[in-house]
């Protein structure tokens, strides 16, 4: 899958992910390959996925997360580590 995490300032990460974690408004949940179409609200939480080289993760305050057709996009307000 293809993810991009963006802010208002710069684009955080692009890459390809085997899955990926969010923090939902109505609680956290997981996308693997193939996912349904989904757009969620994020609240403050972590991000985390999983690249070639590794689980990664990283702090958002907030924001919004599109899936469709094994591309994530999230736009997050800001990005806290």
């Amino acid at each position: 899958m293809h993810l991009e995490i963006i802010t208002p300032d710069k684009k955080v990460f692009e890459g390809e992910v085997s899955e990926a974690t969010f923090p939902g408004a109505d609680g956290s949940f997981q996308v693997l390959k193939n996912h349904a179409p989904i757009v969620s609200a994020l609240d403050k939480g972590a991000v985390s996925y999983t690249t070639a080289t590794g689980k990664h993760s990283l702090i958002v305050d907030g924001g919004v997360v599109e899936v469709k057709d094994n591309n994530i996009i999230v736009l997050a307000e800001k990005v806290i580590s």
